[in-house]
Protein backbone atom coordinates (compact mmCIF):
# COMPACT_ATOMS: atom_id res chain seq x y z
CA UNK A 1 0.00 0.00 0.00
CA UNK A 2 1.42 3.41 -0.92
CA UNK A 3 1.72 6.35 1.46
CA UNK A 4 -0.76 9.07 0.51
CA UNK A 5 0.45 12.57 -0.19
CA UNK A 6 -0.08 15.04 2.62
CA UNK A 7 -1.00 17.65 0.03
CA UNK A 8 -1.82 18.03 -3.62
CA UNK A 9 -1.09 21.31 -5.37
CA UNK A 10 -1.99 21.80 -9.02
CA UNK A 11 -2.11 24.85 -11.28
CA UNK A 12 -4.93 24.67 -13.81
CA UNK A 13 -5.96 26.77 -16.78
CA UNK A 14 -8.55 29.41 -15.91
CA UNK A 15 -11.12 27.84 -18.23
CA UNK A 16 -14.26 25.74 -17.71
CA UNK A 17 -12.16 22.71 -18.62
CA UNK A 18 -9.68 23.58 -15.85
CA UNK A 19 -12.54 23.89 -13.36
CA UNK A 20 -13.88 20.44 -14.33
CA UNK A 21 -10.41 18.96 -14.05
CA UNK A 22 -10.04 20.42 -10.54
CA UNK A 23 -13.12 18.48 -9.43
CA UNK A 24 -11.91 15.24 -11.03
CA UNK A 25 -8.43 15.61 -9.51
CA UNK A 26 -10.02 16.20 -6.13
CA UNK A 27 -12.16 13.08 -6.25
CA UNK A 28 -9.16 11.02 -7.35
CA UNK A 29 -6.95 12.39 -4.57
CA UNK A 30 -9.60 11.78 -1.93
CA UNK A 31 -9.84 8.17 -3.12
CA UNK A 32 -6.03 7.84 -2.87
CA UNK A 33 -6.25 9.13 0.70
CA UNK A 34 -8.87 6.46 1.48
CA UNK A 35 -11.93 8.72 1.46
CA UNK A 36 -14.55 6.79 -0.55
CA UNK A 37 -15.97 8.37 -3.68
CA UNK A 38 -19.60 8.24 -2.51
CA UNK A 39 -19.01 9.40 1.09
CA UNK A 40 -20.55 12.56 2.51
CA UNK A 41 -17.09 14.10 2.90
CA UNK A 42 -16.13 13.31 -0.70
CA UNK A 43 -19.36 14.73 -2.07
CA UNK A 44 -19.11 17.91 0.02
CA UNK A 45 -15.46 18.48 -0.94
CA UNK A 46 -16.23 17.88 -4.63
CA UNK A 47 -19.04 20.46 -4.62
CA UNK A 48 -16.88 23.00 -2.78
CA UNK A 49 -14.00 22.53 -5.24
CA UNK A 50 -16.38 22.76 -8.21
CA UNK A 51 -17.89 26.01 -6.93
CA UNK A 52 -14.58 27.62 -5.96
CA UNK A 53 -12.94 26.61 -9.24
CA UNK A 54 -15.91 27.95 -11.22
CA UNK A 55 -15.64 31.23 -9.28
CA UNK A 56 -11.89 31.43 -9.98
CA UNK A 57 -12.54 30.90 -13.69
CA UNK A 58 -15.55 33.21 -13.89
CA UNK A 59 -14.77 36.02 -11.44
CA UNK A 60 -11.05 35.72 -10.70
CA UNK A 61 -9.66 35.16 -14.17
CA UNK A 62 -6.74 37.26 -15.33
CA UNK A 63 -5.84 36.62 -19.00
CA UNK A 64 -2.76 34.42 -19.26
CA UNK A 65 -2.87 33.39 -15.59
CA UNK A 66 -3.88 30.05 -14.10
CA UNK A 67 -5.70 29.28 -10.88
CA UNK A 68 -4.35 26.93 -8.24
CA UNK A 69 -5.96 24.07 -6.36
CA UNK A 70 -4.45 22.81 -3.13
CA UNK A 71 -5.81 19.93 -1.07
CA UNK A 72 -4.39 18.84 2.26
CA UNK A 73 -5.21 16.76 5.31
CA UNK A 74 -4.64 18.89 8.39
CA UNK A 75 -5.61 17.24 11.66
CA UNK A 76 -9.24 16.16 11.49
CA UNK A 77 -10.31 17.59 8.15
CA UNK A 78 -9.83 18.00 4.42
CA UNK A 79 -8.60 21.50 3.54
CA UNK A 80 -9.35 23.01 0.14
CA UNK A 81 -7.63 26.12 -1.19
CA UNK A 82 -8.45 27.65 -4.56
CA UNK A 83 -6.50 30.75 -5.48
CA UNK A 84 -6.50 33.15 -8.40
CA UNK A 85 -4.46 36.22 -9.32
CA UNK A 86 -7.19 38.87 -9.46
CA UNK A 87 -6.40 41.51 -6.85
CA UNK A 88 -9.06 44.20 -7.27
CA UNK A 89 -12.14 42.16 -6.27
CA UNK A 90 -12.64 40.16 -3.10
CA UNK A 91 -15.58 37.88 -2.44
CA UNK A 92 -17.68 38.42 0.68
CA UNK A 93 -16.39 37.09 4.00
CA UNK A 94 -18.00 34.15 5.80
CA UNK A 95 -21.32 35.28 7.21
CA UNK A 96 -21.61 38.12 4.64
CA UNK A 97 -22.64 35.97 1.67
CA UNK A 98 -25.81 37.29 0.06
CA UNK A 99 -28.42 34.65 -0.67
CA UNK A 100 -29.70 35.08 -4.23
CA UNK A 101 -33.33 35.57 -5.10
CA UNK A 102 -35.09 32.42 -6.27
CA UNK A 103 -35.05 33.54 -9.93
CA UNK A 104 -31.39 34.67 -9.98
CA UNK A 105 -29.27 32.63 -12.37
CA UNK A 106 -26.05 33.23 -10.44
CA UNK A 107 -24.84 33.76 -6.92
CA UNK A 108 -25.18 30.34 -5.33
CA UNK A 109 -21.52 29.24 -5.28
CA UNK A 110 -20.46 30.75 -1.96
CA UNK A 111 -23.87 29.97 -0.48
CA UNK A 112 -23.07 26.29 -1.15
CA UNK A 113 -19.55 26.66 0.24
CA UNK A 114 -20.94 28.27 3.38
CA UNK A 115 -23.49 25.46 3.77
CA UNK A 116 -21.10 22.54 3.13
CA UNK A 117 -17.83 23.70 4.70
CA UNK A 118 -17.30 23.46 8.43
CA UNK A 119 -15.00 26.50 8.17
CA UNK A 120 -13.95 28.82 5.35
CA UNK A 121 -12.14 32.10 4.79
CA UNK A 122 -10.79 34.46 2.14
CA UNK A 123 -7.07 35.23 2.47
CA UNK A 124 -4.39 37.15 0.58
CA UNK A 125 -2.04 34.84 -1.29
CA UNK A 126 1.42 34.43 0.19
CA UNK A 127 4.14 35.74 -2.12
CA UNK A 128 1.85 36.20 -5.12
CA UNK A 129 -0.86 38.59 -6.25
CA UNK A 130 -4.47 37.63 -5.70
CA UNK A 131 -6.49 35.79 -3.12
CA UNK A 132 -7.27 32.29 -1.95
CA UNK A 133 -10.51 30.92 -0.65
CA UNK A 134 -9.87 28.19 1.89
CA UNK A 135 -12.48 25.78 3.17
CA UNK A 136 -12.37 22.81 5.51
CA UNK A 137 -14.66 19.82 5.79
CA UNK A 138 -14.33 17.82 8.99
CA UNK A 139 -13.32 14.21 8.46
CA UNK A 140 -14.74 11.76 11.00
CA UNK A 141 -12.28 8.99 11.74
CA UNK A 142 -9.33 11.04 10.46
CA UNK A 143 -6.73 9.48 12.76
CA UNK A 144 -7.67 5.92 11.77
CA UNK A 145 -7.59 6.94 8.11
CA UNK A 146 -4.11 8.47 8.42
CA UNK A 147 -2.70 5.56 10.43
CA UNK A 148 -4.19 3.03 8.06
CA UNK A 149 -2.59 4.65 5.02
CA UNK A 150 0.99 5.24 6.13
CA UNK A 151 0.20 8.28 8.25
CA UNK A 152 3.00 7.63 10.71
CA UNK A 153 5.41 9.50 8.43
CA UNK A 154 2.96 12.37 8.08
CA UNK A 155 2.33 12.59 11.83
CA UNK A 156 6.09 12.59 12.40
CA UNK A 157 6.39 15.98 10.74
CA UNK A 158 5.92 15.90 6.98
CA UNK A 159 6.72 19.52 5.95
CA UNK A 160 4.00 19.55 3.27
CA UNK A 161 1.33 19.20 5.94
CA UNK A 162 -0.26 22.47 7.03
CA UNK A 163 -2.39 23.28 10.02
CA UNK A 164 -5.47 25.37 9.37
CA UNK A 165 -5.21 29.12 9.69
CA UNK A 166 -6.27 30.58 13.00
CA UNK A 167 -8.69 32.97 11.33
CA UNK A 168 -10.97 30.31 9.92
CA UNK A 169 -14.42 30.75 11.40
CA UNK A 170 -15.66 28.19 13.97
Amino acid sequence: MSVPLAALTQRLSATPRGARLARHLTLNQLQVWGIPYDSDVSEAVAVIVAELAANAVTHGRVPGRDFELRLSLPTGSVRIEVSDTLTDQRPPKPGDVRHPDSLDERGRGLVLVEALADRWEVVKRDGAPGKAICAEVDLPGWLALVRGHGGAAREAGDPTSRAPSGSVRP
